[in-house]
């Protein structure tokens, strides 16, 4: 099960924007690029998520997919709890093969927490 569609980055522009104008945020598995963001009529938008798999993670698209997977139940874990107007794209780097749920898990909440993104951190 994917991300709701109010919460999906889907354009090209929107991850280009944030990869150029947003703050990079690292861990040892992953990227984080976060972008506050503000639509024409001036309202604040839902939290929308994008991920970035590189071809040079693995050239089997399984390989890829499940991977996208398992970080898309990790944000599902953590939606009720970020704060609304964020655009953001995880890129996930060459050392995340074998990475395990537990490990995605902290890692994501981690990025999260330093980007002041969570509720109550």
């Amino acid at each position: 099960m994917g991300l709701p569609k109010n919460n999906r980055l889907r354009h090209h522009k929107s991850f280009q924007s944030v990869y150029k104008k947003g703050e990079r945020y690292y861990s040892s598995q992953l990227v984080m690029h976060s972008l506050f963001g503000i639509n024409k009529n001036c309202q604040i938008i839902p939290t929308q998520f994008g991920i970035s798999i590189s071809q040079k993670i693995s050239k089997k698209a399984i390989v890829r997919n499940y991977l996208k997977r398992q970080i898309k139940s990790v944000i599902r874990v953590f939606l009720p709890k970020i704060v609304s107007g964020y655009q953001i794209v995880i890129v996930v780097k060459k050392q995340i093969q074998g990475c395990q749920y537990s490990i995605l898990l902290r890692e994501i909440k981690e990025l999260l927490i330093n980007a002041k993104i969570v509720h109550g951190y």
